[in-house]
């Protein structure tokens, strides 16, 4: 058990690792820090909610997630990674001896009101940018419904709450084959990232964007991950002008376009590739502070 519990927390610490170090167009990265984020941030939030993750197992999800936020607060002031906590909290739940699709839906199926109560807790207390109101179960009041039917009425607006509603489809199955997809396409593990970062972005757009500048907001930004993946990126050198324009346009009005669901459901597929033994992380390439190959930067 004990080595069961060090393998989730080796796994839940690259997962972090490798999602904040690469290079992802319009995120923290390194050498590109916000006024009130850096890449050290993420790094400290992750070690201060690595011990609850990894003792996930046998505890109720929505413990594991108000413990790891209160963990993360004890280091860092402000909302970093609400999103990881909440999408990795019940894969980690999976006993080692199932596989996570085998395992999520009998995590999932037994979902509490106090879950519900929990993880509105640390959602309080995380206080993440563009809520906004719901007419139903708001975050803002106590919750009367166990935590899959929270998410559920969330599922529209919120790809984190989609995966508890739809047995974390996009993290297990289409973010598997997005993360082959990108090994197929270069063996750089940090542009391999950047791949599935694009993909989702491509394909779903991004909730906070949406919650916090506009659904239309979203939509462009979706229009221009695409417009990179088209151009042959990574292998196409014209396709980094692509990549520069995405990136700067989700740099723009104070880094409010920032995608940070689409920064979540990165580092849960690559826990769950981790996790699964599908990928194994670059330890020299993710050691450094600085880790992009040539070619590998969003700008």
């Amino acid at each position: 058990m004990i080595a069961d519990s060090a393998y989730v927390r080796t796994c839940w610490l690259q997962a972090c690792r490798m999602e904040v170090l690469s290079p992802k167009p319009g995120n923290v990265s390194p050498g590109r820090d916000f006024a009130d984020a850096s890449t050290a941030d993420f790094l400290r939030s992750a070690e201060a909610a690595a011990d609850v993750i990894a003792a996930a197992v046998g505890q109720p999800v929505g413990r594991t997630v108000l413990q790891s936020v209160r963990a993360v607060r004890t280091v860092i002031s402000h909302n970093t990674n609400l999103g990881i906590i909440l999408l990795i909290a019940p894969l980690a739940a999976v006993p080692l001896r199932q596989t996570l699709e085998a395992g999520i839906q009998s995590v999932l199926s037994g979902l509490t009101v106090q879950d519900s109560c929990d993880v509105y807790a640390a959602i309080r207390l995380a206080a993440p940018g563009g809520l906004g109101r719901a007419e139903d179960q708001d975050v803002a009041a106590e919750p009367t419904q166990d935590l899959r039917v929270c998410m559920q009425l969330a599922a529209e607006r919120d790809l984190i709450a989609a995966q508890y509603a739809d047995g974390f489809r996009v993290v297990l199955q289409t973010g598997a084959e997005w993360l082959q997809e990108a090994k197929e396409r270069t063996s750089v593990q940090s542009q391999q990232v950047v791949w599935v970062a694009l993909r989702l972005l491509a394909e779903f757009g991004d909730s906070l964007i949406a919650r916090k500048s506009g659904q239309q907001q979203s939509a462009m930004a979706a229009a221009l991950a695409e417009k990179v993946l088209q151009a042959g990126w990574p292998a196409a050198a014209e396709a980094g002008t692509a990549l520069a324009e995405l990136d700067a346009f989700l740099r723009s009005d104070g880094n409010r376009l920032n995608p940070g669901t689409t920064a979540d459901l990165t580092a849960a597929i690559l826990f769950a590739a981790l996790r699964e033994g599908r990928m194994v992380m670059d330890e020299a390439l993710f050691a450094a502070p600085d880790c992009h190959p040539a070619g590998g930067r969003s700008t």
